[in-house]
């Protein structure tokens, strides 16, 4: 029978490489290969916040909704081993959505730079734009490690100091709003509430030294001079552009700097805005999107785009004849042949493959697809991981939302001198007709897998509801080798893999090994095999 989750289609003509994603209710990240067999697993204290990365050096970058005694709000990333080793955790409770690692080390992360109404109003905000008493705006900072949790901010860029309007004459930002297409205007807002621009991505190209931002209900994307400093970003020159913190380069609606009509926007609600890069990892003036289509007047559905940007020899970029930054179209565009099939109103991304193929994820659906140059579906992945926890392979997918997802080659750095020999699929596979959802409400200990293993092996199991959990490893003797769990843990779908190491950290030797599940009102045992 079909499946319903995990690989739905594996074809040759799909981009051989490894699949990175985070579940937005859980607290694991998986790497997937083409066949949806886990490579590698990193968990946390913390569902993400939201984007996640491997790094070339096998490290794990995630954001992550990092709670604070101080504050209520959450957020931040933090840096963990291939092992699963916590390096760095940085907590920042205005972080929104993404981070960008730079190739020196340190972080980008976009923060909401909450002002007050009475900033918003000294700034020359309508008031009767701004219903509420704060209003969002947006901040990137370079975070540099300086500890374990801490982190020094070297670098910074804040839309609030590159402000225009056109409403009160008395205040020093009064301009000509389509004369300064440079500038962000205070009053171009899609409603009256705080949340203004709503920044949900940032990417950064290396070779032009320029970042890449796309803010969602204003349907725009915006590029910056990351060449700047600290004062240069904040002021109109400065930089490899000479602008300093202007914009150099806007794409998407020309009516927010007053230019064109509305038949001239392109993006509605859209993520994931990220240079692309050539077989040889070298960047493209080029830029992909996935624009969601809220509010598309051709009806709501979504596409991913790609642009072709105007760049000049200074990093500048072109601005047309009608006074709109170009291009006037996309190039590239998908869309389903079933065009309202496709549509995630809320995140979504899509990567362009070094072999021209594109991966897409309908992040709503928790579903991601490769394309050929034919748009012919070659690859698709369903998120197994729910809010409830793992599926099982049959059941209805549902509540499986991921942020994005991302496609590593082979060869990539971050992959080189891990194994790399899958440990089997994520979802969990029963006969579906002997199984009951009645029966699945109670403690259940499955097979390991693989079985025989080596070098490690997974455990899962489940739990109907909070209680103490003990996972421990015995010998056939009854001699205990191992604690792999003794903690609390809430209910639901777990997994936990064993490297075949005793509590000393030696390898144990070939033979029959007993994994007990106890808690104070289960008990469960079953038998694996390793060999070397």
């Amino acid at each position: 029978s079909q499946n319903t989750v995990g690989v739905i289609s594996n074809t040759t003509s799909s981009f051989d490489g490894f699949t990175l994603f985070a579940p937005n209710t859980s607290t694991s990240t998986y790497l997937i290969n083409n066949e949806g067999l886990l490579i590698n697993e990193w968990t946390s204290e913390y569902v993400p916040g939201l984007s996640v990365y491997l790094l070339e050096n096998g490290n794990l970058l995630r954001s992550s909704a990092i709670e604070s005694q101080n504050s209520s709000q959450t957020g931040g990333f933090e840096l963990l081993t291939w092992d699963n080793v916590l390096i760095w955790r940085f907590y920042h409770g205005k972080q929104h959505h993404d981070i960008e690692p730079l190739p020196n080390g340190n972080v980008l992360i976009i923060v909401n730079d909450i002002k007050t109404f009475f900033d918003a109003i000294e700034a020359g905000r309508d008031p009767e734009k701004l219903l509420s008493n704060s209003i969002r705006s947006l901040s990137i900072l370079e975070i540099s490690q300086s500890g374990f949790d801490s982190g020094d901010i070297v670098w910074e860029w804040h839309a609030w100091d590159h402000l225009i309007q056109d409403f009160d004459e008395t205040k020093s930002n009064y301009g000509n709003v389509n004369s300064h297409p440079e500038l962000i205007d205070i009053n171009f807002a899609p409603n009256t509430y705080s949340d203004w621009l709503h920044t949900n991505s940032v990417d950064y190209n290396e070779q032009l030294d320029q970042v890449l931002v796309s803010n969602r209900n204003t349907n725009e994307i915006w590029i910056i001079d990351h060449s700047t400093t600290i004062s240069e970003a904040s002021s109109n020159s400065g930089g490899i552009s000479g602008k300093g913190g202007d914009l150099l380069f806007r794409w998407g609606n020309p009516l927010a700097y007053k230019a064109g009509q509305h038949i001239d926007q392109r993006l509605f609600g859209q993520h994931d805005a990220n240079w692309i890069k050539d077989s040889l990892n070298n960047y493209q003036n080029r830029i992909m999107i996935f624009n969601n289509g809220i509010d598309r007047p051709s009806g709501n559905f979504s596409t991913a785009i790609e642009i072709n940007t105007p760049i000049l020899e200074d990093n500048n970029y072109n601005i047309l004849d009608n006074g709109i930054f170009g291009p006037s179209d996309e190039i590239w565009s998908y869309a389903s042949p079933d065009t309202f099939d496709f549509f995630s109103p809320r995140f979504g991304s899509a990567q362009r493959l070094p072999n021209g193929n594109s991966l897409i994820s309908n992040s709503e659906m928790g579903t991601f697809f490769e394309l050929n140059s034919m748009y012919e579906i070659v690859w698709m992945y369903i998120n197994p991981v729910s809010s409830n926890g793992v599926l099982f392979q049959g059941d209805s997918a549902q509540s499986n939302t991921v942020f994005r997802c991302y496609r590593y080659n082979l060869n990539y750095d971050g992959l080189s001198g891990f194994d790399l020999s899958p440990s089997g699929p994520i979802e969990y596979y029963l006969d579906i007709n002997d199984i009951s959802s009645n029966d699945r409400m109670k403690f259940n200990l499955f097979n390991n897998y693989p079985n025989p293993f080596n070098p490690k092996t997974r455990f899962s199991y489940y739990l109907p509801r909070q209680t103490f959990v003990e996972l421990t490893i015995h010998n056939i003797k009854g001699q205990f080798i191992r604690h792999l769990i003794s903690e609390i843990q809430r209910e639901g779908h777990k997994t936990i893999h064993w490297d075949a190491k005793d509590s000393f950290g030696n390898q144990v030797t070939t033979g029959l090994y007993i994994y007990r599940l106890k808690t104070p009102e289960f008990v469960e045992s079953k038998i694996s095999i390793f060999i070397k």
